[in-house]
């Protein structure tokens, strides 16, 4: 059982850039650690079972305050969670996922109104801005910067994870799991742990960065050509890592074909109001 973290090396800048994309990449200037570690960034799904190291939770969650806020507000939190009879029934409520159970570590962010009402509160002010969209939205993109700081922090040091967005299934259970009070949603969980060697896996490629990079006002017709070659790309992929072959375009329709493609989310703002969001 490791009781530090390993540090390797850098990947080699051309070799990460050309399986982000899968053309010839040459490396560009200004290479250094913090890039090759975004760039080999991967889904792991499978874990070790071996604990983290002590300190290890607190070092993700500094890196994530590190990230930035609006107007410093802060507007999110985070619930670690290890306890083992927990995290399998956050698994079944976010899709029966079993690398949720399987992970060490838990994380589940938080867009967190209640903290700054409850200050307010404490100081004899009611606050009305909290009631609308806007704040809402405030929480949930400060709870994205804060997990990607986290996520990127804990690859650097050698450990995987993957986003659960399935957390926004069921909310209203979640929220009860987790004791969470008026105000403050689930946005997405996130399994940490040490990487399975006995199960290899890749860095999924992109879209090209035509498709998605727009120089001084947007493109409204998508680029067919591009997107048919990244479909074909995204075909030898799922061939070398043994997975079923779909389009990315298919696949993509195909999960916002109709409400039930949802699965559950169809209902969200339903079950935000449930939880005390008025979002005006």
């Amino acid at each position: 059982m490791p009781d530090t973290i390993p540090l390797a090396p850098p990947p080699d800048a051309a070799d990460l850039l050309h399986r982000r994309h899968r053309v010839p990449a040459a490396p560009p200037p200004g290479w250094n650690d913090v890039l090759a570690t975004m760039l080999a960034h991967r889904s792991v799904r499978h874990f070790r079972p071996d604990p983290l190291p002590a300190g290890t939770l607190e070092l993700l969650v500094t890196a994530a305050q590190s990230a930035s806020t609006s107007s410093n507000l802060q507007l999110w939190s985070v619930v670690a969670v290890a306890e083992p009879a927990r995290k399998v029934r956050l698994a079944q409520l976010a899709g029966q996922q079993a690398f949720i159970a399987q992970a060490p570590l838990l994380l589940v962010w938080l867009a967190d109104l209640h903290r700054l009402e409850a200050l307010a509160a404490a100081r004899g002010v009611a606050v009305e801005g909290t009631q609308f969209l806007e704040e809402f939205v405030v929480g949930v993109v400060d709870a994205a910067l804060a997990a990607q700081n986290a996520l990127t922090a804990a690859e650097s040091l050698g450990l995987g994870g993957v986003y659960v967005g399935a957390m926004r299934n069921l909310p209203e259970q979640v929220a009860t799991e987790l004791a969470l009070p008026p105000h403050v949603f689930a946005v997405f969980g996130m399994a940490i742990g040490w990487p399975d060697p006995a199960v290899d896996g890749d860095i999924k490629p992109r879209l090209p960065i035509e498709v998605v990079l727009h120089r001084e006002q947007y493109r409204a017709a998508p680029d067919t050509a591009e997107i048919g070659r990244y479909d074909t790309t995204l075909h030898g992929f799922q061939r070398e890592q043994g997975m079923r072959e779909v389009d990315w375009t298919a696949q993509c329709i195909a999960r916002v074909k109709d409400a039930a493609a949802l699965r559950g989310r169809d209902r969200l703002r339903a079950a935000l109001r449930a939880l005390g969001f008025a979002l005006r």
